[in-house]
């Protein structure tokens, strides 16, 4: 199995408990987290390996002698880096405005939200935010930047509040769509998330499965659209390169099933022991081969075509 955003290790941990032949890739870009993970999984030395680096790079390079049978993406940041990662993800505390997963490459959001411009501060904010407040915001920052660079997340707060006080009313903080927008912006996640599916799926053994857990439309779109085969623009079906030969997803001789036709969301019970799964969407696919006549073969054998 490849768990290939680890975090602290809680799914890896649940699999390796339940499943004791299992062996894991866990794969996460930061190494802060990842030294977490290893501390937690320790007792099951042997069983994991561990990969620091980015999933779509980790799915193109794959170094595998042996095609995974599941794969799992769990979207997004993980409570750590809301409360501890001291990285200015929450707009609460007065932290470095950094927002990189990786902090060692990379622009961070300080970089992002002092040197881009008015128009590409709306754009982000307006496409990855989904803030019909966008342009507002992004003139003020603007503004403000000019008096003093905006490097701490509780002053891009106050900002991003002031620009949209009068207006906006509800039980969000005004700045949540925009530090949204930063983070994807910073950590290039949809176009990470374009890259890693047809590339996971390539590496998927025949009739293995692939899970996605999303927390915003966005994310969902792409899953959804990619498991149900829709057309697409090319960024969300884009070429991939393996190796030197550039695969397209309906070139490649297998399709994709979805398993679960709508999402898999939590229960009223699991919001209440864990309201950050409030808004988690779960989605399953198979990989199924494709063999030309007509016929498909899955996990469970063969199936006419549809």
């Amino acid at each position: 199995m490849v768990d290939a955003t680890l975090g602290e290790g809680g799914h890896t941990e649940a699999f390796l408990e339940l499943f004791p032949d299992l062996h894991v890739y866990g794969v996460d870009a930061d190494g802060e987290i990842q030294q977490r993970a290893r501390t937690r999984l320790g007792r099951f030395e042997g069983r994991v390996t561990f990969y620091r680096g980015w999933f779509d790079a980790f799915f193109r390079e794959y170094p595998g002698s042996t095609p995974p049978d599941r794969i799992l993406l769990d979207l997004g940041i993980s409570m750590y880096h809301f409360s501890e990662a001291s990285r200015g993800f929450s707009f609460t505390a007065d932290d470095e405005l950094d927002m990189r997963l990786d902090r060692t490459a990379g622009a961070s959001a300080v970089d992002l939200v002092n040197a881009a411009t008015e128009e590409e501060l709306a754009g982000i904010v307006f496409t990855f935010g989904e803030d019909r407040f966008a342009r507002r915001i992004a003139r003020r920052i603007v503004a403000e930047r000019r008096r003093a660079p905006i490097t701490t997340a509780r002053r891009l707060a106050d900002v991003v509040a002031g620009a949209v006080a009068g207006p906006r009313r509800g039980r969000i903080h005004p700045a949540t769509r925009t530090f949204q927008a930063l983070r994807i912006a910073v950590n290039d996640e949809l176009g990470r998330l374009r890259r890693a599916l047809p590339a996971a799926v390539h590496v998927l053994a025949p009739g293995g499965r692939i899970g996605v857990i999303s927390f915003h439309s966005l994310e969902d779109r792409i899953v959804k659209r990619f498991f149900r085969g829709d057309p697409t623009d090319e960024r969300e079906n884009p070429s991939i390169e393996l190796g030197n030969t550039p695969i397209l997803k309906e070139k490649a001789g297998y399709v994709v099933r979805p398993i679960t036709k709508k999402p898999i969301t939590p229960s009223e019970e699991e919001v209440r022991r864990n309201p950050a799964a409030r808004s988690a969407k779960f989605r399953v696919a198979e990989k199924v081969i494709d063999d030309g006549t007509g016929r498909r073969a899955t996990s469970s054998g063969i199936e006419g075509r549809q």
